[in-house]
């Protein structure tokens, strides 16, 4: 496959006011894409909006949204097409965690992390992927974790949704090649972000962490060459082998040795994400 060139296109990220989203709205902006940007805090999203368009001469827009309600996925590529703007590239990045017993951790609160990280993701492909067909071209890339890689004791739900990330992008990666989109899941480990610190359990990270700008140059590398998914880091790729290697159960019990929690019962916490 050809390079991508990101000059004159448009590319929605979500969680773009942090994290591995404000990368790849820096990353995306030096190379010439018009960006719209999607998260929940509106002053972030506006003062990076203003800062992108100036600095690399190009439109930015910044629409606040919830992505876990119901809908509002299709609303905010709604208000793109009202601004005149059809994303090309489409990075579902918003995304958070909960880490505890799971009968500790309010439910709300978890169905959100599935809305979120699951439906939102679905919805948004579901609306943007017609425009794409209809031109022959485009992309669309799903950030996932390490955690679809095995399930994770205490972070029950957060790995659940990233393994369906990743199986819904391989999916749609098939299906579209040949019609000219790409599909490219991320696999990152921990990266240096704010996500541990927001999930309030250093135990969560596991691993030496990633700067948040490496993950988006393997990424945008990878979706060049038409993979399907990529595992940033190769101690990473080398831990992602160990389910194939080892029993399922003995993976699981060293995974959660890893990730039980350290506080006192009854503490389990929830993150909020940008």
């Amino acid at each position: 496959m050809r390079p991508l060139n990101y000059r004159n296109t448009t590319i929605m990220v979500t969680g773009a006011s942090s994290g591995i989203g404000l990368a790849y709205a820096h990353a995306l902006a030096a190379r010439g894409a018009d960006l719209i940007l999607v998260a929940r805090s509106e002053d972030k999203l506006n003062n990076l909006a203003r800062e992108l368009a100036h600095r690399h001469d190009i439109r930015a827009v910044a629409l606040a949204a919830d992505l876990t309600v119901a809908g509002a996925a299709g609303g905010v590529l709604a208000r793109a097409g009202a601004l005149g703007l059809t994303p090309d590239i489409l990075i579902n990045n918003a995304g958070f965690a909960t880490h505890g017993h799971f009968e500790q951790l309010p439910l709300e609160r978890q169905l959100d992390e599935i809305a979120l990280n699951c439906r939102a993701v679905v919805e948004l492909s579901h609306a943007a992927l017609p425009a794409m067909l209809a031109k022959g071209e485009g992309a669309i890339i799903n950030v996932a974790s390490t955690a679809a890689l095995q399930p994770l004791p205490y972070m029950a739900i957060y790995g659940a949704t990233k393994a369906f990330a990743l199986s819904f992008s391989e999916a749609l990666w098939q299906e579209y090649r040949a019609r000219g989109v790409r599909v490219l899941a991320v696999c990152p480990g921990a990266t240096d972000t704010a996500f541990f610190d927001v999930v309030g359990a250093a135990e969560a990270g596991v691993g030496t962490r990633m700067a948040a700008e490496t993950v988006v140059e393997v990424s945008l590398r990878a979706l060049d060459r038409g993979r399907s998914h990529v595992v940033p880091g190769g101690a990473n790729r080398m831990l992602g082998w160990l389910p194939r290697l080892l029993p399922r159960q003995t993976i699981l019990r060293i995974v959660a040795n890893m990730l039980r929690p350290r506080q006192p019962a009854g503490t389990a916490k929830a993150s909020r994400y940008p």
